[in-house]
C-alpha cells in the first residue's frame, strides 16, 4: 500500500494518461472482438427470415425438417413430413435454417 501512496506522490498518477489509453484500446477490441460478430450474425439472421418464401424447406431450433405452407408478419405454418395433416404454426424465430425450393 506505501508502493501506491508513494508513487502517487511522485507525481504519476494511478490514473494517467497511458493507463486510461490502455483501457480504452483494451474495450474497444473486446468490442471488435466479441460483440461485432454477434451483430453481423444477427443480422444474418434477420435477412434470412425476411427472405423466408412459401415451399421453403426449413429446420427448426427443435430439429425438425419441413416446408413451409403459409407466412404471417411473426409466424409461419410448417408441414412436416409427408403427412398432409401435420401442419405446426410456429414463430419465425424458430426457425434455424433455410434452404430455398427447387424451382426458385
Amino acid at each position: 500500500m506505501g508502493v501506491l501512496l508513494s508513487a502517487g506522490a511522485a507525481g504519476e498518477g494511478l490514473f494517467g494518461l497511458p493507463v486510461i489509453l490502455i483501457w480504452v484500446v483494451l474495450l474497444g477490441g473486446m468490442w471488435f472482438f466479441m460483440m461485432r460478430p454477434q451483430k453481423k450474425e444477427q443480422k444474418r439472421v434477420a435477412a434470412m427470415l425476411a427472405a423466408l418464401e412459401t415451399g421453403d424447406y426449413v429446420l427448426t431450433s427443435s430439429g425438425f425438417y419441413g416446408s413451409v405452407i403459409d407466412i404471417t408478419d411473426d409466424t409461419v405454418i410448417v408441414e412436416f413430413g409427408n403427412n398432409k395433416n401435420c401442419r405446426i404454426p410456429m414463430q419465425k424465430s424458430a426457425i434455424s435454417r433455410v434452404e430455398k425450393a427447387a424451382g426458385a
